[in-house]
């Protein structure tokens, strides 16, 4: 018999690390998929001896066009039954984008977008004939406004989250819930790694757990929510973005965005 699997993309640090754990608590077996082999070896031991329950971990370099098809045949190979399908690699880099690294740009794409659909795209038809499943993509609140200084970032962003909403609808009846979880800045090594350290958006702030947002976030999954915005605060900003003029929007979200 083939072996149910959540499969968790990102896992070896910040929100995907936590989600890895959070659904190992709940008893789900899993496949953790990253670039650091030496921190999903430590992760996926720590989760076996933790919760006994079964964790593989498979490094995958997202950026590169060929890996979510290697992902999937691996599961296939393996006789693996993904019924969980968590989308949570992705990145940003912060710069104007004509002084930005195109390059880097590119595989923001590549990461965020290509990649996501494409894994989207293969689990699905399995789970069709598995009848049913849960898929979570990792969207933001950058989904819902544009965002100078992060131009790329935020309108892959906005594509994970009308992607997931498109699909949630079309699925339904096929038993397979989408959710698009949207989390404001998050303590995590995200600021690191898009180099947003003395951003407005980051400093002085008291950010959320990676912990908190995975917890919110596998609840959100379980109960089927189609669009889950993590916190309070930021449900209510990305409404008033509906209110306010487009033109202002944009100019707040460049002061926010502008280093101190």
């Amino acid at each position: 018999m083939d072996k149910k699997i959540s499969i968790v993309t990102g896992a070896s640090s910040g929100i995907g690390k936590e989600l890895s754990f959070v659904l190992a608590r709940h008893q789900k077996n899993l496949l953790l998929i990253a670039r650091s082999e030496e921190k999903l070896k430590k992760i996926t031991q720590e989760i076996k001896d933790k919760y006994q329950v079964s964790a593989e971990y498979l490094i995958k370099d997202l950026s590169k066009t060929e890996a979510a098809q290697e992902i999937f045949d691996y599961c296939q190979k393996q006789k693996l039954e993904v019924d969980i399908l968590i989308n949570n690699a992705g990145f940003g880099d912060f710069n104007l984008f004509v002084k930005g690294n195109i390059k880097k740009q590119l595989e923001i794409i590549q990461v965020n977008i290509y990649a996501l659909v494409y894994l989207n795209h293969l689990f699905l038809l399995k789970m069709i004939a598995q009848g049913g499943g849960k898929i979570m993509n990792i969207a933001s609140t950058a989904a819902f406004q544009p965002g100078p200084l992060m131009s790329v970032y935020y309108a892959s962003k906005a594509f994970v989250l009308h992607f997931s909403e498109a699909i949630a609808n079309e699925l339904k009846p096929y038993n397979i819930t989408v959710t698009a979880i949207c989390p404001g800045p998050t303590a995590s090594n995200f600021k690191q790694t898009a180099n947003l350290g003395n951003s407005r958006l980051m400093k002085k702030r008291k950010l959320p757990s990676a912990k908190m947002v995975a917890e919110f976030a596998y609840k959100a999954m379980i109960k089927g929510r189609v669009v889950a915005i993590y916190g309070f605060r930021n449900y209510i900003l990305t409404k008033l973005v509906n209110i306010i003029p487009r033109s202002i929007v944009v100019k707040i979200v460049r002061k926010l965005q502008e280093e101190f």
